[in-house]
């Protein structure tokens, strides 16, 4: 399937989506980001894993800038309600990554700029190619992180080296990605894609059920104390175990 600034296949259980514009670094686009929040309503419901990467020598250097200014002078005419609600609409086309019932990797080489940064973030895994360049451009523009990366960013590195590079803008290489814990595997480029399968069939070697049981889990594990975070892990192991003897609900 072609669609705005990216195309789409599905292969099983694995759909993978492939940002499209390698003459622009796969710069992105509104359009995209609605396209993309279309794209997850239709998946399957059999799909368990995203692959999420980019054609050509770089993930994505972020949103357009030959339309930066005709977007923001949209936004800015909007009352502050209906502006939120605009960027709401944009934040869909991210935030789908992080759904329960999906595993989504993000396979990034070169650049990884701003949007495309956060792209990555929204990801749960990211497999990274040695030549990467990550920023979190926003500021140099006077803009903030909007597109859901602000929270993944402090979840994965804390608060004060998030906020030193969002206020910063700065670029992180493959190695820094490593050892802060933005990358989960940092590769020569060559391998970027074998190594992303690789991650993929391990992941779909797991039980169906619990992985998905897993993932809720962590995903809800910052914001609980232990006694709620334990009290969940005794209710979904139960589930579990009910599910293996063939107990129905």
């Amino acid at each position: 399937m072609t669609t705005t600034g990216f195309r789409a296949t599905q292969d099983g259980p694995v759909a993978t989506v492939t940002l499209d514009r390698p003459q622009a670094r796969n710069a992105q686009t509104p359009a995209m980001w609605l396209a993309l929040a279309d794209f997850a309503r239709s998946l399957s419901g059999d799909t368990r894993i995203v692959v999420l990467k980019g054609e050509g020598p770089s993930f994505s250097a972020g949103l357009d800038r030959s339309i930066m200014g005709e977007e923001l002078g949209s936004v800015a005419a909007l009352t502050p309600e209906a502006a939120a609600d605009r960027i709401a609409s944009y934040q869909a086309g991210f935030s789908w990554l992080r759904r329960p019932d999906l595993i989504s990797i993000a396979a990034v080489q070169g650049h990884a700029i701003g949007a495309g940064f956060q792209l990555a973030l929204a990801c749960d895994l990211r497999v990274v190619a040695e030549d990467v360049s990550f920023s979190m451009a926003e500021v140099t523009l006077g803009l903030v992180p909007d597109l859901t990366g602000s929270k993944r960013l402090v979840e994965l590195v804390g608060y004060a080296r998030a906020l030193e590079l969002c206020a910063t803008g700065r670029r992180v290489g493959a190695a820094e990605a490593d050892r802060i814990g933005l990358a989960n595997l940092v590769v020569p480029g060559a391998e970027l894609e074998s190594a992303t399968s690789d991650l993929v069939a391990a992941l779909l070697a797991g039980n169906l059920h619990a992985v998905r049981e897993i993932k809720a889990l962590l995903l809800a594990a910052m914001g609980r104390g232990f006694p709620e975070q334990e009290r969940a892990e005794r209710e979904a192991q139960t589930r579990r175990i009910r599910d293996l003897a063939g107990i129905g609900e």
